[in-house]
């Protein structure tokens, strides 16, 4: 009998999914709006005492998104405050959107990938995810990857296309 081979994982292809930098996370917002004055403004001294009785522990190792859905102006300090006491709980802030807080969590995360796993390797970059990556991720991953991989590959391994290969013999 002939033994099947899986030429895809003997292929020394080293696989990378960037939805894997953001599925496993938790996602929570605040909506700062029920804490403006009438709707519309942030009066520090009331704004001191909702941070003062906010429960601050639900927020503990997620990834938390601000936003005022509101039609108010909110002076830069109220952010400041909400992230210091985020600060120590939330695994990441951000302002606006969850999926702004997405793509600044992934830009963080690639820039602080470290590269020697993909020294001199065969690099294929999963094209398919379940939650929106944006297009600036996979700008930001290639970047990254150019200077270090021998070849650099977008989408599956049965059919993929080829973004780079070295020159050089690696």
């Amino acid at each position: 009998m002939e033994t099947i081979v899986n030429k895809v994982a003997s292929s020394g292809l080293v696989n990378f999914d960037l939805e894997s930098l953001i599925s496993k996370e938790t996602v929570k917002e605040i909506d700062i709006s029920n804490w403006l004055w009438q709707g519309l403004v942030v009066k520090e001294k009331e704004f001191k005492e909702h941070l003062e009785n906010h429960n601050w522990t639900q927020y503990e190792n997620t990834l938390v998104h601000i936003t005022c859905s509101g039609d108010a102006i909110v002076p830069n300090w109220a952010y400041m405050m909400l992230v210091k006491n985020l600060s120590g709980i939330a695994k990441f802030v951000s302002l606006g959107s969850e999926k702004q807080l997405y793509d600044a969590f992934i830009t963080t995360q690639i820039n602080n990938l470290d590269l020697s796993t993909f020294k001199d390797a065969r690099v294929l970059v999963k094209g398919c995810s379940e939650k929106e990556v944006s297009s600036n991720a996979y700008v930001l991953l290639t970047q990254k990857l150019l200077p270090v991989v021998k070849s650099l590959m977008f989408g599956e391994a049965c059919s993929n296309v080829p973004i780079y290969k070295s020159k050089v013999n690696k």
